[in-house]
């Protein structure tokens, strides 16, 4: 048996030789064609593909295609379209060369998108508690259980036929989405106010990152399949996305971003408790020198900043956020850089400290024009450190198009903020930034001021 394989192989290598063929002549036509100088590319705000945090893009599709066109040498021109429909019209009329979006491979998109790169397969799962009593393991055990879903969202249309393929007994609880979205569903989970609900794995695994207190492993639904897409006819660059993204460099950088955004935790208390406030020493951290020192260039009350030291870092120089943040103040580079702080000082607690205050009055003097009262506007400055001033301008005017106050933070903006989580929200006209997790920026605000009022009822000068 070894032995024919051996003739048969030296016949195919004689066969070669003979014809005068190459490796490099075996390389399919569509891979000799040249890549455009600029790749123009349509995608959505999302948790996942796209988004703007801290005034840096960021998402998993979004640093995927920039690498592509680095690796590549071609200039990225990202669009971004406000539904799926949306951006497969663009494709369509050639304005845009690729999707870099997870497109259904479905029926419905066969014929408009021929899928490239990296395949994702997803399922719907169900969300429930680690903690409190046995896990769900198989959905015949849902009878009798009460299902948490948005109202008219496909998890509802799934767990409605489930609850028809196993003869009855699940309790559905439909939420109008006017009230609810599925990561408050997510968060009522972990809090205990809910049950148990539905999302798609994806989504799942990066809140996962905000709730480790969360079991998502049983599927409820059929694999659901996805990828990036170019039109037909286009299927040459298509094959050149193929190639990129198998190759060993790409692989490595995606396995590298799936950790970042799927594994990471995005809460600080996740961190290790390297110190934690004992205001009975008299002291909020061992920077209080630094703060007063620097906060009484701004006339800012130093042990509010302080407050947000402790909810950044913990008071520990050495935390890299998942995002990138660096330092006792948890500055992101391209910020670093902007105010001068090299790559080497973000990690030096006076230059973190000191940068972070020019930070503050930067944000102070841009939302000066929109809230007047400055004790207010202090809790709308303290809400744009955390997410970057452009979600902070967009929810004061999502405010004022709603009916709230938009110079006034709790109930009203922070309200505003918690919108744009929502399509409906983050795609509307005065929103120039699209999608945020406000949940994460209302909390940060809120425990701040914990912090901050604490320290002040401590007599600590």
């Amino acid at each position: 048996m070894l032995a024919a394989i051996a003739t048969v192989a030296a016949a195919l290598v004689a066969a070669c030789s003979h014809s005068g063929s190459s490796a490099a002549d075996e390389v399919p036509d569509s891979l000799r064609r040249p890549l455009p100088d600029t790749l123009r590319v349509g995608t959505l705000y999302s948790p996942t593909s796209y988004f703007i945090y801290r005034e840096e893009p960021m998402g998993l599709d979004f640093d995927l295609v920039s690498r592509l066109a680095a690796d590549k040498g071609m200039v990225l021109d990202l669009h971004v379209a406000p539904s799926l429909a949306r951006v497969v019209e663009m494709l369509d009329s050639g304005m845009i060369d690729l999707v870099a979006y997870e497109v259904p491979v479905t029926g419905e998109y066969r014929s408009r998108v021929v899928p490239c790169g990296v395949e994702n397969i997803t399922h719907q799962v169900l969300v429930q508690p680690r903690k409190r009593g046995e896990l769900i393991t198989d959905v015949t055990q849902l009878v009798g259980r009460e299902v948490y879903v948005e109202k008219d969202s496909k998890y509802h249309h799934r767990m409605m036929n489930l609850n028809d393929e196993i003869g009855g007994g699940i309790i559905i609880k439909p939420v109008d989405r006017d009230t609810l979205i599925t990561e408050d569903l997510i968060s009522m989970v972990s809090d205990g106010e809910i049950p148990l609900t539905v999302v798609d794995s994806d989504i799942a695994r990066l809140n996962k990152t905000y709730y480790n207190d969360l079991d998502i492993t049983m599927e409820v639904s059929f694999p659901q399949r996805a990828a990036w897409g170019v039109a037909p006819g286009n299927e040459w660059l298509g094959d050149s996305i193929d190639a990129w993204i198998s190759s060993e460099n790409p692989r490595r950088q995606r396995a590298g971003l799936l950790k970042r955004y799927f594994e990471l935790s995005k809460v600080s208390e996740e961190r290790p408790r390297t110190y934690s406030i004992d205001l009975s020493r008299g002291e909020v951290s061992p920077f209080d020198h630094l703060f007063r020192r620097y906060a009484s260039e701004i006339g800012w009350d130093w042990r509010l900043i302080a407050a947000q030291g402790f909810a950044e870092s913990r008071f520990d120089s050495t935390q890299v956020s998942w995002a990138g943040a660096r330092g006792v103040m948890q500055i992101m580079p391209r910020t670093a850089r902007a105010f001068g702080l090299s790559e080497d000082q973000m990690t030096v607690n006076s230059q973190s400290i000191a940068t972070a205050v020019k930070i503050i009055a930067d944000l102070e003097r841009s939302l000066s024009r929109k809230v007047a009262d400055p004790v207010e506007r202090r809790k709308f400055v303290v809400a744009a450190y955390n997410s970057g001033l452009a979600h902070i301008l967009d929810a004061i005017a999502l405010a004022e198009k709603t009916g709230a106050n938009p110079t006034v933070w709790e109930g009203n903006v922070a309200q505003a903020l918690l919108l744009k989580s929502k399509p409906e929200y983050y795609n509307d006209p005065v929103c120039k930034y699209g999608y945020f997790r406000g949940r994460q920026t209302v909390d940060y605000v809120n425990k701040v001021y914990g912090i901050y009022d604490r320290v002040k009822a401590s007599n600590i000068q």
